[in-house]
Order: C-alpha cells, then structure tokens, then sequence
C-alpha cells in the first residue's frame, strides 16, 4: 500500500466537502476530460495544454503528473494524507473506490475517490518534524514514500492517533515526497516549529498568559484569572488605560490538543452575561470540532474564535508590542522569501 498527500485547496476552501462527503477531488477548474481514457502521459499533457494554453510546458508536466497518479495509481487501500488548512492538523483516510469522472460536475469537482477517514483532524505535534517535512512539497497530489511513512501511520492509527513514539527518526535525504525532489516547505517548517514551542513552554493557564500579552499588544487593559477554576472566564478585557473602554471582552483560553465542542463554546455567550462584557474571545489551541465555527456565525458580532491559525495571525502582527519577557521566551525574526506556486 502506499501514502498519498491530497491538498483541499490552497486555503482550505475543500476541506469541508471532502470530509462530509467522504471523497477525494482532482480541484483543477476547467479538467473536464475523462483521465481514465488517456491513452500515456504525452496524451494527457496534450489535453491539458489545450485546457491551459496560458501555463508553461513545465507547468502542464507537473499537473499532467499529479493528475494522471491520481487517476490510474492511487489504489485501493492506500492511505490519503490531507494537511488541514483551516486547523493545524492532518486528515487521515483509506482509499475505498476506484476513480470516478463525473462529467456532469459542477466544476471543479468532475474527478473523485471515495475514501474512509481512518484519522479526523490529528493534531500536527501528535506527527515528528521529519515525517511533517515529507508533507512540504509544493504539490497538491504526489506521493510519500519516505520516512517509512506508511508503517508510521499504520502503528499511529493502532496507538488511536497519539503522539509518535520514536526514539530518533531516521534521517531523510532533504525532504519532499516520492515524486522528484521537491523542497519542503519552509514556511510550513518554521510554523510547525512556533507551534512545538508553544505547545511545550504555553501549557495549561499559561497559554492565557500569551493570550493577555498579544491583547496588551492591541491596547486592552486586562484581568487574568489565578490558576485554577476560573467561573468560565480567563481573561477580562477593555480598552484604555483603566480597562473601562468599549469593547469589554470576556475570553476563555483552551489550550488542550483537542477540538474543543459547540456546548463549550456556547457556555462563553453565558458567562459574558454574567460579567456585563459586549463582546467574547473563544481562544482553542486545538481547533473546533465539525462545524462549530459555521454554527457560531449567528453569534458573528458577540463572539470570535481564534484556533491555531487566529492565534498566530495575531501573534505576528503584535509581535514587536509585546512585554519583553514574552518575547525572550518565544524569540522570532521575520524572513523573506521567494513564493513557488503550488501546481508547480
């Protein structure tokens, strides 16, 4: 069997219709060919320039390979790896269906895979950096052959999805998957790299602590709680140097690995009654579960959810206005570097 990474768009703007659905889509827009009929790969490449006349030799190669692997090499029983964009974590499935065309669309979606998910939104720190870096190509579908990548997540999968327990991983020839050498992705690197630092110095109330700094940052005037039972509030929030400005917040801070559900949300809305607080800041580090974030939509001017994503957001853009002892424990440098495209 082998291990296959699909990426949900390059925002995330699949993700929900592939879980909910169960399938795995070819999201080129316009691929409106039968792949199952190309004859070889030059076939395919011919089509597909037709498609997209505008797009560079080397690019059609590249797409022509990722879809053609898709189509006639992914097989049954292969496990489906799908970085999450809207959480950082990692959606886990088993292929159970051949490929299917569907010309009748609607477009993208004319070229799927069913699939069982064997492994729901696992957390990124549950995975080791060196398996994290296979996952980095700039590719939307390619394979992962490396780092014994299958065997991991099979024992994974036995363990129900904790943390890898692997005393040293083996050492990789530079990274990528399978398909050519790709680079890793640098940016998915250094994040994943914030985020092991947080996770390990910002445990239990002291991702509160965090939290408190980067509202500082934004001029909030603020109330931590102690440690402890904290009545379903953890920070109080206001604007101005004595904290009575408008908007009063009340924000709960989660700092568990899980999704947290949308009763726990919800339990905020009560407690921002309770204190006389406008407005609330849900903050879980380890994401929501299903559609708690689309649920909440009709709390959209009471409520905000910050997950990993928000968080970080937030943190690099105050980063400069924290207190100096935050920044001695999470030093960061801003860097520049040139943006590949993703389909190349």
């Amino acid at each position: 069997m082998a291990v296959w990474l699909i990426r949900a768009g390059s925002y995330g703007e699949y993700e929900q219709k592939f879980i909910e659905e169960k399938r795995v889509y070819v999201t080129w827009d316009g691929l409106k060919i039968d792949l199952s009929s190309m004859k070889d790969w030059d076939g395919l490449k011919e089509a597909m320039k037709g498609l997209y006349p505008d797009d560079s030799d080397r690019s059609i190669a590249m797409q022509a390979g990722q879809v053609w692997r898709f189509a006639l090499e992914i097989k049954i029983g292969d496990l489906i790896v799908i970085p999450l964009k809207t959480q950082r974590s990692i959606q886990i499935g088993e292929v159970t269906g051949d490929y299917v065309f569907e010309p009748d669309g609607p477009d993208p979606y004319y070229h799927w895979r069913s699939v069982k998910w064997i492994g729901e939104a696992i957390p990124r720190t549950n995975f080791n950096q060196d398996f994290l870096n296979s996952l980095g190509a700039h590719l939307t579908i390619c394979s992962v052959d490396r780092n014994d990548a299958e065997n991991r997540l099979r024992a994974m999968q036995r363990n129900a999805w904790k943390p890898e327990q692997i005393a040293k991983p083996k050492p990789t020839d530079g990274g990528g998957t399978g398909d050519g050498e790709q680079p890793i992705d640098i940016e998915e690197l250094a994040e994943d790299q914030i985020i092991r630092v947080i996770s390990s110095r910002y445990t239990g109330h002291n991702l509160a602590r965090l939290v408190e700094g980067i509202l500082k940052a934004q001029g909030y005037t603020t109330y931590r709680s102690p440690e402890g039972p904290d009545g379903g509030v953890d920070i109080l929030a206001g604007l101005g140097p004595l904290g009575f400005g408008s908007p009063k917040l009340c924000v709960q801070v989660k700092s568990q690995d899980t999704p947290v559900d949308r009763p726990t949300v919800q339990s905020l809305l009560g407690t921002m009654k309770r204190f006389g607080a406008e407005q609330g800041l849900f903050v879980s580090w380890g994401g929501y579960k299903g559609n708690v974030q689309r649920d909440m939509a009709s709390s959209f001017f009471e409520l905000r959810l910050w997950s990993q994503f928000e968080l970080l957001d937030e943190l690099y853009a105050h980063y400069e206005q924290l207190d100096d002892d935050l920044k001695t424990e999470l030093p960061l440098k801003r860097i520049w570097m040139i943006a590949t495209p993703e389909k190349e």
